[in-house]
């Protein structure tokens, strides 16, 4: 790990609240801080050797597609996150540097 890295991975896991008749759906209202807690319980399982945060997030402004969840350093988003998800995340993303592609967004052109 380089000198000046605090994390090798961190994890972002949106976890906005709108109001109930707002016109744009939330994440916080789809779990995230059930996805969140599962990604902190996971990673600490594992008893990494380096260090990688999960925290949660405020708004990261695409929520209309489902609940978000971004990885840096190299700034992956994924969206439609379900609990059911994260462990696939963790072995495949933070584990071995594979983003999930069913889970990514992409930007249409």
């Amino acid at each position: 790990m380089p000198e000046n890295e605090i994390y090798r991975k961190h994890i972002f896991i949106c976890t906005n609240q709108r109001a109930p008749d707002a016109p744009r759906r939330s994440c916080g209202e789809a779990h995230g801080m059930e996805i969140v807690d599962a990604f902190k319980k996971k990673l600490k399982e594992l008893r990494l050797p380096y260090p990688i945060r999960a925290q949660r997030a405020g708004c990261l402004d695409i929520c209309d597609f489902g609940q978000t969840v971004a990885i840096y350093p190299e700034g992956v988003f994924y969206v439609g996150v379900e609990l059911s998800d994260v462990d696939e995340i963790i072995s495949e993303h933070i584990l071995n540097d594979r983003p999930v592609e069913r889970l990514r967004f992409r930007r249409k052109k």
